[in-house]
């Protein structure tokens, strides 16, 4: 379980709510900061979502990874529509939890779109998931999965 989002609730882009605990244990998560209104952002989330899709979803055995949407959108609206557009499977946390901007300055967000690869205590493996994504793609999922240090039986 990530200990940043502990005791939170997140969302589906169809609007089911989970708890973080479940949803996230024995995973290696990904902040994703973005906004459907940034074209930067319109740009790598299709390529993140197959990422996303043929680790977790197409995979024979899905990879203990989860994308967590922490959204720059201007309303509740904004983030909805962008997650049904563009959006893998992965979990966002609600557009009212204020916690959004509590993690946009514990991680130092300046800029989006911006992918930070974090362990379950929070601890960054990579602030730049976003350019490991674009020049290795799959390849460097198992490196976080060693970063984390909780994976030991993963094989890719």
């Amino acid at each position: 379980m990530v200990d940043v989002l502990s005791g939170r609730r997140l969302v589906t882009r169809e609007g089911e709510v989970v708890e973080a605990e479940a949803a996230l244990q024995n995973k290696v998560v990904a902040l994703y900061f973005a906004a459907g209104r940034c074209a930067p952002s319109r740009d790598f989330t299709p390529l993140l979502c197959d990422f996303y899709t043929a680790l977790v979803s197409e995979a024979r055995r899905p990879a203990p990874f989860e994308v967590v949407f922490v959204s720059a959108d201007g309303s509740p609206e904004e983030m909805l529509d962008f997650m049904r557009e563009l959006h893998g499977a992965w979990l966002a946390l609600p557009f009212h939890d204020p916690y959004r901007h509590e993690l946009k300055k514990r991680y130092d967000i300046t800029a989006i779109p911006k992918l930070v690869v974090i362990k379950p205590n929070g601890a960054v493996i990579t602030s730049k998931g976003r350019k490991q994504i674009r020049e290795h793609g799959l390849a460097c999922f198992q490196n976080w999965v060693e970063a984390a240090d909780v994976f030991q039986n993963f094989l890719g």
